[in-house]
């Protein structure tokens, strides 16, 4: 994708709104980074909202898999040059019986793609984020279309490294990082951090039939669907809570290491977003019963806190374990 600097740029204002609009906890780290690197979040944070908000329904237009198989085309075209993918995504489209263009290839979707990726390719080029992470993404998503539920966490840790930890590796290109060691602790931050959401968004996901939680792991604690679906919350529930937040305790402190591997310039924003995601699972672990009534949120002086801490004190990983 060859574009002038005034495209690219306003596709970075593009990307910067979309941003500030859905009020992202993220978006407060982004303003510690230098602004070249700045940007490049505001470009891979629209990217991942565009991709889930592709995939959360269908509309007039088009479903959500042709959605999802528009926007992955145009990332092939434009942005990755894969041809092999774009002949993958036509002959799986031909096994389910799709012909011709989807519906979404001339829809209002392809406003955000042109708006959006500019900004991205340009993102993508400066600090060599492999094209991998962001392909694992999309697929991530696409598997919440199936409506699967995971027997084990290893199964569900498959769905967890492509919705989050691609992220986390892309971002880690972004911030800077020291040698391919910092490869694993960024695949646990992302696999904690979406085990938070994942617990935190329990009653929001049973009420619409999305059920994460291992299926093993429910069974362990004589805990089922059904229950969660009726927010039984008992002895059983609260074994099932303590269980999970303890595998994403120790994810957590597996991804404490990476602090110290990444420039200066990333450890701010990831430590912000480490600690304000695990403050979010100790208060699920304090009140195990609060995720069947609501989703959980920091407050605002909370939040303010923990961002004047990782922006005014030096970041320490201990702050993180």
């Amino acid at each position: 994708m060859n574009l002038d600097r005034k495209t690219i740029d306003a596709s970075y204002r593009y990307c910067r709104r979309m941003s500030r609009r859905t009020g992202s906890s993220f978006h407060a780290g982004f303003l510690l980074l230098p602004a070249e690197k700045r940007r490049a979040m505001w470009a891979l944070y629209a990217f991942m909202r565009h991709t889930d908000d592709l995939a959360d329904g269908p509309t007039a237009e088009c479903s959500p898999r042709d959605a999802l198989a528009a926007w992955r085309a145009a990332l092939e075209r434009e942005l990755l040059g894969g041809r092999e993918k774009r002949e993958e995504g036509r002959e799986k489209r031909e096994e389910r019986g799709e012909k011709g263009q989807s519906s979404a290839d001339n829809s209002s979707f392809i406003i955000h793609h042109s708006s959006l990726l500019p900004a991205l390719a340009d993102a993508v080029r400066r600090f060599r984020i492999p094209a991998e992470h962001l392909r694992a993404v999309i697929d991530g998503v696409e598997m919440d279309l199936d409506g699967r539920r995971y027997e084990t966490f290893d199964d569900l840790r498959q769905y967890c490294e492509r919705v989050a930890s691609a992220v986390g590796l892309a971002c880690i290109h972004v911030w800077g990082f020291r040698g391919p060691e910092a490869f694993e602790p960024a695949r646990a931050a992302g696999v904690a951090l979406q085990m938070t959401n994942i617990l935190r968004d329990l009653k929001e996901d049973a009420a619409a039939g999305r059920v994460y939680l291992p299926l093993a792991d429910l069974r362990e604690c004589g805990y089922s669907v059904d229950d969660l679906r009726a927010g039984v919350a008992d002895g059983r529930f609260r074994r099932l809570i303590a269980f999970e937040v303890a595998r994403a305790e120790r994810l957590y402190a597996e991804a404490a290491v990476l602090l110290e591997l990444l420039e200066p310039a990333g450890r701010r924003i990831f430590g912000i977003t480490t600690a304000t995601y695990r403050a979010i699972l100790r208060q699920i672990a304090s009140n195990p019963e609060i995720v069947l009534q609501r989703r959980v949120r920091l407050g605002r002086w909370k939040k303010l806190r923990l961002v004047a801490r990782w922006a005014l004190l030096p970041p320490r990983k201990a702050d993180l374990i």
